[in-house]
């Protein structure tokens, strides 16, 4: 009697414990069992959402769900990281954008709509340098030109916005030279672009492929690039290192960020299509077409790197006194 009772009862038990609450549904849900949204904190078109909608096209296929980009910009990209801060912990919302708003936001913006280790680093996705470039009428042809003009006056030079990359490389620049420029912030890289083209300013630091078609016209001149190694869209530019001034170095981070309590399995199954979505060839095509180099960079190291970054922009702001305008 006991051995026939035995089978069933162990069914029935099993039966119970998967009814537990949440539990039936942890134990059969399988990731992504629903649409995933990628919140890109900045807007269409630019680099941060053009690399969100590659990865989403990949991934759409490889994890048989629906991956839908989401553009939400404004403050630098805090907006679109407090909304995925906000955001329930499950993998379902996942944030596209650059490393300033984790590494010089909280050290130049009075308020921020998420707290420090609300989100963490899912991947250190692409890195990309800037273009230093003049207007052909101010006469200056090269990096040694331009700090020997900057000796003798004070230059105009254009950035996307207060607290953007070229922002921070300009007084990257001043702080390492000691020589002072004029930083006039434009409202995007396209007006700051527009602005050298059309001699307003001096010159800008700004994203090598907006700048580029402007130096194949001869409407700019390219000085250098301030990545660690030459663009790949213009490899005949020399790097800030080469010309002898490696402390000029500047890249961008392209990243992706989730709330810090999302699982663990839920990170390794992102990780791992993400990664294999960068090594696909056409993503790695439309990549170096925004002059991106892959990185795939997970974990304590990529939290490490932002860390180290937001240290040393710290000391930069609280040296110039940086502040959003």
């Amino acid at each position: 009697m006991f051995h026939r009772l035995a089978a069933p009862l162990r069914a029935a038990t099993l039966a119970l414990l998967l009814c537990a609450p949440g539990l039936a549904a942890h134990a059969q849900e399988r990731y992504p069992a629903k649409p995933v949204r990628f919140v890109n904190s900045f807007p269409p078109g630019g680099p941060s959402d053009l690399l969100a909608r590659s990865v989403a096209e990949v991934l759409q296929g490889e994890l048989k769900q629906a991956f839908v980009v989401e553009n939400k910009p404004g403050a630098g990209g805090n907006l679109g990281a407090g909304a995925v801060a906000k955001s329930p912990a499950d993998g379902y919302a996942v944030l596209f954008g650059i490393d300033t708003t984790f590494t010089v936001n909280p050290h130049i913006y009075g308020a921020m709509p998420f707290r420090p280790g609300e989100l963490k680093p899912l991947m250190i996705l692409a890195s990309s340098g800037l273009l230093v470039g003049t207007s052909p009428s101010s006469g200056i042809a090269s990096l040694p030109d331009l700090v020997k003009q900057a000796k003798a006056k004070r230059l105009n030079f254009s950035s996307g916005g207060s607290g953007s990359p070229g922002h921070l490389a300009i007084e990257e620049f001043q702080r390492a030279t000691g020589l002072k420029l004029n930083h006039v912030p434009y409202k995007g890289s396209t007006p700051a672009v527009t602005a050298v083209v059309g001699s307003e300013v001096d010159g800008g630091i700004l994203a090598t492929p907006s700048m580029l078609p402007f130096v194949k016209a001869g409407k700019v001149t390219a000085l250098a690039v301030t990545s660690h190694q030459r663009s790949r869209l213009a490899p005949g530019i020399a790097t800030v290192a080469e010309l002898g001034m490696k402390e000029l170095e500047h890249e961008v981070l392209y990243v992706a960020m989730v709330p810090a309590a999302t699982p663990e399995p839920v990170v390794r199954v992102l990780e791992r299509a993400i990664a294999d979505a960068l090594a696909r060839p056409d993503v790695q095509a439309r990549m170096q077409a925004l002059d991106l180099q892959p990185e795939a960079i997970t974990g304590a190291a990529a939290a490490r790197r932002l860390s180290d970054l937001s240290e040393r922009y710290r000391q930069l702001i609280v040296a110039t006194g940086m502040k959003v305008e």
